[in-house]
């Protein structure tokens, strides 16, 4: 298979139907080379003609979709600091297998293996069907080229991760930082499907940020750019994970709302939670927290609404610098929606220049399971022809 049929096969998993004309545009070919392609991958299987392109006056042309029953699947794994999904897709992105999740604290001893053993129980439901890949997202300073995880000592088997997992499992594997994936995935498919310049906020554990500017991914000079986390903006005189103070995440994550609810608890406060911090230890998890805020458990909404008014302040400062069109809150903290918004609204007005900040739409992501196909762009979008001379048939 040559670069262009990849190319198409590629064009089509990010934007479907597409016309010989759209893909000729999108990948930068002449119409006659693509047609030329298109003939041969319809003549494998690859694709499927998809009805007739809106009529624009003239002859309406054919559109295209990949057949995603001749493709090979995709493993899809989203790794957060305490807990991994993993679920096989195809290249419409439907799932073919339920969503597992584990909880897989990064930092355990035995994290890497029991990361491997999930993985391999998760692939076995589709042992009998050719795997492209194995798309990967997680926290830290990743290197998406080298493979790397330069947040993990070089003795850990998560630094060299990419390495690590191909080896394991003898399959090509792509690893992204998992805010990144997430905006990727946001940008193709979710909130910010049409804009060319937006801020996309992971509010998880951390405050994770991926920058879409001018239709790329930015990375900055060193590749980490959007350490949103870090940026000093809290006056609480409180260590941060990354070892400084001052750091937004230490009053904007799910953390600092779950540290909040806790210590309310500890105190006897009435609260539909403290069943669960009893039964629980002493511990509540993020997501009971985010529901019981959202079916108005006072004590949750307080939690929420705190981090909700500093995570405005840290979108106040991304407007003043970056003056995007668009902001999108995703990740799993998105699902506060009706109490973050206020307080991001309301931090908003206090401080930015509303010339600046009147023309950034504040959006919340809608898509479920975005982690898990951000995962899925990351695997299908650095490929390259060398992947698939192994899974499909050379045309």
């Amino acid at each position: 298979m040559d670069n262009l049929k990849l190319s198409i096969l590629k064009s089509l998993y990010f934007s479907s139907p597409q016309s010989i004309a759209e893909l000729s545009s999108s990948i930068g070919k002449s119409v006659p080379n693509i047609t030329n392609s298109i003939h041969k991958l319809l003549q494998s299987d690859l694709i499927q003609q998809d009805g007739l392109a809106p009529s624009t006056g003239g002859r309406r042309a054919a559109q295209f979709i990949p057949n995603s029953q001749q493709l090979p699947l995709i493993v899809c794994v989203a790794i957060d600091q305490f807990y991994t999904s993993v679920v096989i897709t195809d290249f419409k992105n439907e799932f073919q297998t339920e969503i597992s999740t584990q909880r897989i604290p990064l930092k355990g001893e035995n994290a890497y293996e029991e990361l491997v053993a999930f993985i391999r129980q998760t692939m076995l439901l589709v042992q009998d069907k050719p795997i492209f890949g194995l798309g990967v997202s997680i926290p830290g300073f990743v290197d998406s080229k080298s493979g790397k995880n330069n947040s993990f000592t070089a003795e850990s088997p998560f630094y060299d991760f990419q390495a690590n997992l191909g080896k394991t499992f003898n399959l090509p594997v792509f690893i992204e930082n998992d805010s990144s994936a997430i905006a990727i995935a946001e940008h193709y498919f979710g909130q910010a499907k049409d804009a060319r310049n937006v801020m996309v906020v992971n509010l998880n554990w951390g405050v994770g940020l991926g920058m879409i500017i001018d239709n790329e991914l930015y990375r900055g000079h060193s590749g980490y750019a959007g350490e949103f986390s870090h940026i000093p903006l809290s006056n609480q005189n409180k260590l941060c994970s990354c070892g400084k103070k001052g750091c937004l995440e230490v009053e904007a994550s799910l953390i600092a709302a779950i540290e909040f609810a806790t210590e309310k608890l500890s105190k006897g406060e009435e609260s539909s939670l403290l069943k669960d911090y009893q039964q629980q230890n002493n511990h509540i998890t993020g997501d009971q927290l985010l529901t019981a805020a959202n079916a108005g458990d006072q004590l949750a909404i307080e939690a929420i609404s705190r981090i909700g008014y500093m995570l405005g302040k840290g979108i106040a400062t991304l407007i003043h610098i970056i003056n995007p069109e668009m902001v999108v809150v995703s990740g799993r903290g998105a699902q506060a929606k009706t109490i973050l918004a206020p307080q991001i609204n309301s931090a908003l007005l206090e401080f930015t220049i509303q010339r600046l900040s009147k023309n950034t739409k504040i959006k919340f992501s809608n898509t479920k399971h975005i982690q898990l196909i951000g995962s899925a762009c990351v695997c299908i979008g650095n490929s390259d022809k060398s992947i698939y001379k192994n899974y499909l048939t050379e045309i």
